[in-house]
């Protein structure tokens, strides 16, 4: 699909966010290692949450979706089956990730794999910690997946363990806490910085027992004696969709628009606190919290912007925002810079250079660094793009074309549907000018 976005008319009206992807993975999933029946409310399908029901599947656990809400029937912690073949967990780190840690807590033997974007993304800092937990788990030689699990038997508990992280990784956090599960005493998780916070909020609200200092990046899981509890929830609003449209109107002309239901957990506002910083408009509503995250309405209104610095930990509290924040960067007044970001080299794509080449390709000032780009002032002229497989990418050159002077042109514009599948719907519905061939 070749999708092109042209100068656009203001945006209004206004649109209620999906259910978050990072807590649809963790949901699924731990509702899977539950004993009984979960129902998750506003649970989002899109390609990245269908490679964990996909991977469920696999390995036994029964699912049924139905208007926004999945059933998901729990199997416990040690019920997961043998999967007949490898699972294929397609472009998703999440899964992948994720699902080792759950794997490894049932002893059940797989092997784990995915796509070749997939196959380049780093594993051994998932499989390194485990190691030292007792799980018996190979890479391949590149210390990147397939990964491959043996088994264990249940009476066999993996061990306790202190584990210092060298990046804050809320995947490798999760997958850690996950095999944490079947351990004989508690496991200490200590991270250089912040990361995301989902998967402990969920793990409690289930009745695990887990210990989180924030003040020093440390969490602590003690192991359950009784089975995990079913969830009964309705997920927040995807601040990550969201972020995409909070951008495009902040930087169109005459835009007003309210996105309802946004988590706006603290770990995952950076895109809103850095967008602020610049001099977005942007009014923050709190709503009643959804098992235990924050939630908010969002109004947003056109505003002027400046360039700023990024770095420290704002940079992993936006991880995820960054190919659309550099489109707010360019429509800038001064020059934006990005620190401490080398962790965007690892994602779908390496995010860093990517982004820089096709913003130069239509006609933005976009300077690489090792750890970081800098964006000087000058909204895009417009041109052909191409997304590399990568669905953030898609979606931010497709805003960048709605204040450019000849429009921008994605090709392979397809991806959108790993993460946003209305993208398309929702913009047109806003008023903005969409064309697809």
């Amino acid at each position: 699909m070749t999708l092109t976005t042209t100068l656009s008319p203001p945006l209004r009206g206004s649109y209620t966010l999906p259910g978050d992807k990072s807590l649809a993975h963790r949901a699924a999933l731990f509702a899977a290692l539950a004993t009984g029946k979960s129902v998750i409310e506003s649970f989002p399908l899109s390609g990245v949450t269908q490679a964990m029901l996909d991977a469920l599947t696999a390995f036994g656990v029964e699912w049924s979706y139905n208007a926004g809400t999945l059933y998901v029937l729990g199997r416990g912690i040690y019920g997961l089956q043998r999967p007949s073949e490898p699972v294929n967990c397609r472009n998703s780190g999440t899964t992948i990730r994720l699902l080792i840690g759950a794997a490894a807590a049932a002893g059940v033997p797989c092997t784990l794999d995915g796509s070749e974007g997939l196959r380049r993304r780093p594993m051994s800092r998932v499989t390194e910690p485990l190691q030292t937990m007792g799980v018996a788990i190979t890479t391949a030689a590149n210390g990147c997946a397939p990964l491959v699990l043996a088994a264990r038997a249940a009476t066999t508990p993996l061990k306790g363990a202190t584990i210092q992280l060298p990046v804050a990784s809320a995947q490798v956090k999760s997958c850690l806490l996950l095999a944490a599960l079947a351990a004989a005493e508690p496991v200490t998780i200590t991270e250089p910085g912040p990361s995301r916070d989902h998967t402990e909020r969920m793990l409690t609200a289930m009745s695990v027992t887990v210990r989180h200092d924030t003040t020093i990046n440390r969490v602590t899981l003690t192991p359950p004696l009784e089975p995990l509890k079913p969830l009964h929830s309705k997920l927040a609003g995807d601040i990550s969709t969201a972020a995409f449209l909070i951008v495009a109107a902040t930087i169109i002309p005459g835009s007003d628009i309210t996105l309802c239901g946004v988590g706006v957990n603290h770990t995952r506002t950076g895109i809103i606190e850095a967008l602020t910083a610049m001099g977005a408009d942007i009014t923050i509503t709190p709503q009643p919290d959804r098992s235990g995250e924050p939630v908010a309405d969002l109004h947003i209104r056109h505003a002027p912007l400046k360039g700023i610095t990024v770095s420290g930990d704002l940079v992993v509290r936006m991880i995820d925002e960054f190919p659309i924040f550099a489109i707010a960067a360019a429509a800038a007044t001064g020059q934006t810079i990005v620190r401490d970001a080398a962790e965007l080299r690892h994602k779908e794509s390496d995010r860093i250079s990517r982004l820089c080449n096709e913003l130069k390709s239509i006609g933005v000032t976009a300077t690489e660094h090792p750890d970081g780009f800098s964006i000087a002032t000058g909204a895009p002229f417009g041109g052909v793009v191409d997304t590399h497989g990568d669905h953030r990418l898609a979606m931010s050159l497709a805003v960048a074309g709605w204040i450019s002077q000849r429009g921008v042109t994605v090709k392979n514009a397809d991806i959108m549907t790993e993460s946003f599948p209305d993208f398309t719907k929702v913009a047109l519905k806003l008023g903005a000018t969409v064309k697809i061939d």
